[in-house]
């Protein structure tokens, strides 16, 4: 979608109010001095009027204002920083978790391995804004998401968004809404978000083009850890609720996020979401891991756009627009949760992970409907006793030996890491093979163009397409899906789902349907 835009193409996009570009670039429209999203609703700005931004960072550095209309600081983030495996895509994602307002810009660079005057460099040249100036639009989104969805006193929000001030917050609030902080607040009176409890935060996670809601909901439900996942019956007739617990960093969360009823347009922008947090300081982070979970700063125009065009998978990108490839909310379980999935059925993965989140997770300090447990963290799986690993001795080594690790920071899998060294470091390590380090990057490190060819799903969905599934004949078929051959490994497994609720995920328990049950040897 970025490449070959003009300012000429970004205005005609304007001109036809197109919402795939929300996110991708920013108007500003000098007789107003404010900034929108493409899509937004009011009259077309004069061309001669608009300046195109890459962030709304960039935008509010210019000084300009965001719309009140459109709100562009609450679009999907760009597709390209996204999936993007350079400095620059790295770096936005590490800032989108919350690094700068924990760690600082010294602490960023750190963890990229630049100087703080190499990152600033870079950033401003492709963003139009350093790493505090991105980050400075990201607390002005948590703070205006705070004092419009509850009632906490401006001074605890003015924190818990980030800022180190009241003054600060003050200042920022103005500049960027045009608003003081109870004006913004006052502006939301009457439309707060509905079925929203005490000590509940409820948004909405935007989201462009298409989205198939059932496909990550059964994905999920398939895969969801007793007493740290769910997935329940939501609030509407026909919606389902994905919930589960987050480790953050400054505490935990529960989360929940719904599905589309039956009658939902799939392109209609955004799921709801409810969390409930026990520091609000970790309220950008929580947003920020539960959109990766669900994968929804993705492009599907683009991707579907040329699947849907190839012979062996347009039949099923027509059967299913949007199909999205899902991520994570933590690294290291989903690391764990790979090598526990390793020759076995996704329902014997789940059982065993469901034990040692029993074992060695952490209680939350109230039951919440199903949800009792944390993930336990890779410390303390890399100590546990091998009786409580009930898998071969050459796994149980293999798991001990990654979470180890892990743990020690040998291996890296957070947001910031180049894919080709983690991916070194992770087949490196004994009983990590090539499939499990491809699933890690698929989805631990939102690699857009990773093929499975030996995964057994992969094989019996192009079986079911006509077409050879032996591995040479998979890798021949997949070259031609790059760069979102993750893509067509999500499409080839759902393709194994009976599509509906009724014929879910349930009636497939037990049996192999994806890569969780792939053919690592190692």
């Amino acid at each position: 979608m970025t490449e070959n835009l003009t300012d000429d193409t970004r205005y005609r996009a304007v001109d036809s109010r197109d919402a795939r570009f929300d996110g991708v670039f920013f108007t500003a429209v000098r007789s107003t001095g404010i900034y929108c999203r493409p899509s937004c609703p009011a009259v077309t700005p004069k061309r001669v009027n608009c300046t195109f931004y890459p962030t709304a960072a960039a935008a509010q550095g210019a000084g300009f204002r965001a719309c009140r209309r459109c709100r562009p600081d609450s679009v999907p983030g760009s597709p390209e920083w996204n999936h993007r495996a350079d400095l620059v895509g790295r770096a936005v994602r590490l800032i989108g978790d919350g690094v700068v307002d924990r760690e600082g810009v010294s602490g960023l660079a750190d963890r990229l391995g630049y100087s703080a005057r190499q990152l600033q460099r870079q950033l401003s040249a492709e963003l139009g804004a350093g790493p505090i100036a991105l980050a400075r639009a990201q607390r002005a989104q948590t703070a205006r998401l705070l004092l419009q969805t509850t009632e906490l006193p401006v001074t605890e929000i003015a924190f818990a968004a980030g800022f180190s001030s009241v003054r600060q917050f003050n200042d920022t609030v103005r500049e960027v809404y045009d608003r003081t902080p109870s004006g913004l607040r006052a502006e939301a009176n009457g439309h707060r978000p509905g079925a929203v409890t005490a000590g509940q935060i409820g948004l909405r996670l935007a989201y462009r083009g298409a989205l198939d809601a059932d496909h990550l909901l059964d994905f999920l439900a398939l895969r969801a850890v007793p007493g740290v996942e769910e997935v329940v019956d939501g609030g509407r007739p026909g919606v389902r609720t994905y919930r589960r617990t987050l480790a953050l960093p400054y505490g935990n969360a529960v989360a929940e996020v719904d599905g589309l009823a039956p009658g939902d347009r799939s392109d209609r922008g955004w799921l709801d979401c409810r969390l409930q947090l026990t520091d609000l300081r970790d309220l950008t982070t929580a947003v920020h891991r539960l959109r990766a979970l669900f994968d929804l700063d993705a492009d599907p125009d683009a991707v579907d756009g040329q699947l849907g065009a190839d012979p062996v998978l347009g039949q099923l990108v027509r059967a299913r627009p949007g199909v999205r490839s899902p991520g994570h909310v933590d690294p290291h379980e989903l690391a764990v949760r790979a090598v526990l999935g390793q020759q076995v059925t996704v329902a014997a993965a789940r059982t065993l992970a469901g034990r040692l989140a029993e074992k060695y997770g952490r209680p939350l300090a109230e039951p919440n409907g199903g949800l009792r447990l944390l993930f336990p963290t890779a410390a303390a799986l890399a100590q546990a006793a091998p009786e409580d690993l009930a898998m071969p001795e050459a796994r149980k080594r293999a798991l001990r030996g990654l979470c180890a690790a892990l743990a020690e920071g040998a291996v890296r899998l957070d947001a910031g890491v180049d894919r080709e060294v983690a991916a070194a470091e992770l087949l490196a390590l004994p009983g990590i093979g090539p499939w499990t380090v491809g699933y890690l990057r698929m989805r631990a490190l939102a690699d857009p163009d990773v093929f499975l060819p030996s995964d057994i799903g992969v094989k019996h969905g192009l079986l079911r397409l006509g077409h050879p599934g032996d591995p040479k004949a998979a890798a021949v078929a997949g070259a031609a899906w790059a760069p979102w051959r993750s893509y067509a490994v999500h499409r080839l497994w759902a393709s194994l789902t009976p599509a509906g609720r009724e014929n879910g995920p349930e009636a497939l328990r037990g049996t192999v349907v994806d890569g969780e049950s792939g053919s690592e040897r190692a």
